[in-house]
């Protein structure tokens, strides 16, 4: 300690506080050593006159340096450096460990002074002021987890994702099994679900299953994630390449979940993420309603009182993860979804026009210059083919649509007999399209002899176990239908039957 300074400032009129802070040194210090100066024998003038090493000998006792306690702390501290990495390092446990060896140790403060002299901090900071439901901070943490294979024995790292809103600094915690895309998204869909409610904005790293390409002023979104903060109403703001201090809160959650998470379960062992998740979410809820010295209130608490009610209400349903493929319309008006090798129907004016297939795990939906033409749920079975009847055309729908009841429903405005006969003649068939033709055949005959006269046919065919289309279409050409039904007719009304006709008709239709 060079006292002649001291004096020197003293003598230009700072105050005893100023000496002190310019010096970097305590200001009961310079008190004493002024109360010191002033009790001497010696002006102040005088005292400069002295050399120093004169001035330390006047002074010895207060200048004396116990050079042994002061050299065990320094080597101390070295081996402090060597562990600051360690995940879940504390200078209060270093101290204790110190103070356990130490012959006359310091005390706590001046051990951390001591430190931060020896190893001063290059930069200084600013405090942020962060805005209650304005910001979500994500990472990764560096340390990763484990879980064993029961079958196999293998012991396989998990990834740990760290969440926080910076306001009331209330902390989410989950395992996942990669830093990728998938399990990036699911990680955030976790932490918006278990605070119940979505900032304005995410705060990111740069992190390739993020960000696409990194930039200071205009990042390049993933695609996914940004289809994600679109479903969630919120902003993706990724931090500067290289400059953690923008994040600084989540890295700081990051090491205490080093401390509060992965220090307790150090000698569990886990078989599997979801029992993993499991006691991380036990210890999550101790590290959150731990008390803040400062602010005597718990991360939990602050959320609750102060910033829940600034966080916008969550969507109807959770965030699926999308994926994309290409597709071009096909003739028949269906699109190919390669994974699944099956085909999904679109409207059938989009044919031959390139579209863009957005699919998850449950739906499939199909797009046209950025439009939405087609919705589906997914069908995993392989080589489906699933329709919208309103994507098809006139021809196409009226032919999807027929089936058993369709026909009974075009037969009924016709009469009784009518509906009798096409379905005796549906009955009848093995092969339903054969069905189909012929009942189709008999309802359209109204159009030429009209609903009654087709009616009356058909009462006829019925009494005389004669229901086909050439045998009623006969009927109704040769006004049989108009002639009342006697016994013997069944023979007269085939007798009726051209030979040519009825042969004809057979081969067409029987």
């Amino acid at each position: 300690m060079d006292l002649k300074q001291i004096i020197t400032l003293h003598l230009d009129g700072a105050s005893n506080r100023r000496i002190g802070s310019i010096l970097g040194i305590s200001r009961n210090t310079i008190n004493t050593y002024m109360q010191l100066f002033t009790a001497c024998q010696y002006s102040f003038q005088q005292l400069l006159n002295f050399d120093s090493a004169a001035l330390s000998e006047l002074f010895s006792c207060h200048t004396t340096v116990d050079t042994a306690r002061h050299n065990e702390l320094m080597l101390y501290f070295e081996r402090i450096n060597k562990a600051r990495n360690h995940p879940g390092f504390t200078f209060l446990h270093h101290y204790q460990q110190y103070v356990g060896h130490a012959q006359d140790a310091y005390s706590y403060t001046q051990f951390l002074e001591h430190y931060r002299r020896k190893y001063p901090k290059e930069k200084g900071s600013m405090k942020l002021d962060h805005l209650a439901g304005e910001e979500m901070f994500i990472d990764f943490a560096g340390k990763k987890l484990h879980i064993v294979d029961k079958q196999t024995g293998e012991i396989i790292p998990v990834e740990v994702f760290v969440a926080i809103l910076p306001c009331s600094q209330y902390t989410y915690v989950q395992a996942c099994m990669s830093q990728k895309r998938g399990d990036l998204i699911d990680s955030c869909v976790g932490a918006l679900r278990y605070y119940g409610g979505v900032p304005k904005a995410i705060i990111s790293d740069n992190l390739k299953s993020a960000v696409n390409r990194a930039s200071k002023y205009e990042p390049d979104i993933n695609r996914s994630f940004k289809d994600f903060a679109f479903h969630y109403n919120c902003a993706i703001n990724p931090t500067r390449g290289y400059s953690p201090q923008d994040k600084a809160l989540v890295e700081n959650a990051v090491h205490l979940a080093y401390q509060r998470i992965y220090y307790p379960i150090r000698e569990m062992t886990f078989f599997s993420l979801e029992d993993l998740n499991r006691e991380i979410s036990k210890l999550l809820q101790s590290y959150n309603s731990l008390i803040f010295k400062r602010k005597e209130s718990s991360r939990i608490e602050l959320f609750q009182t102060v910033e829940r009610q600034y966080l916008k209400a969550l969507p109807d349903r959770p965030y699926e993860l999308k994926d994309y493929k290409r597709a071009k319309v096909q003739k028949m008006g269906y699109v190919y979804f390669s994974p699944d090798k099956s085909y999904y129907s679109v409207p059938y004016r989009f044919i031959g026009k390139e579209t863009q297939i957005h699919y998850t795990q449950s739906r499939i939906e199909v797009f046209h210059n950025h439009q939405r033409i087609a919705m589906h749920q997914r069908n995993l079975a392989k080589g489906a083919y699933i329709t919208n009847t309103d994507h098809l055309s006139s021809t196409h729908k009226f032919y999807s649509d027929w089936n058993p009841e369709f026909f009974r429903q075009k037969a009924a405005p016709h009469g009784q007999h009518v509906l009798q006969c096409v379905e005796k003649i549906l009955i009848a068939q093995d092969y339903p399209e054969i069905g189909y033709k012929r009942a189709l055949g008999v309802i359209q005959l109204y159009r030429a002899y009209g609903s009654q006269r087709l009616d009356q046919a058909c009462k006829r065919a019925l009494d005389t176990d004669a229901c086909s289309y050439i045998r009623i279409k006969n009927i109704l050409k040769n006004n049989m239908d108009k002639v009342p039904l006697y016994e013997g007719d069944l023979q007269n009304a085939n007798d009726h039957i051209p030979f040519h006709s009825n042969i004809r008709g057979a081969s067409a239709y029987e």
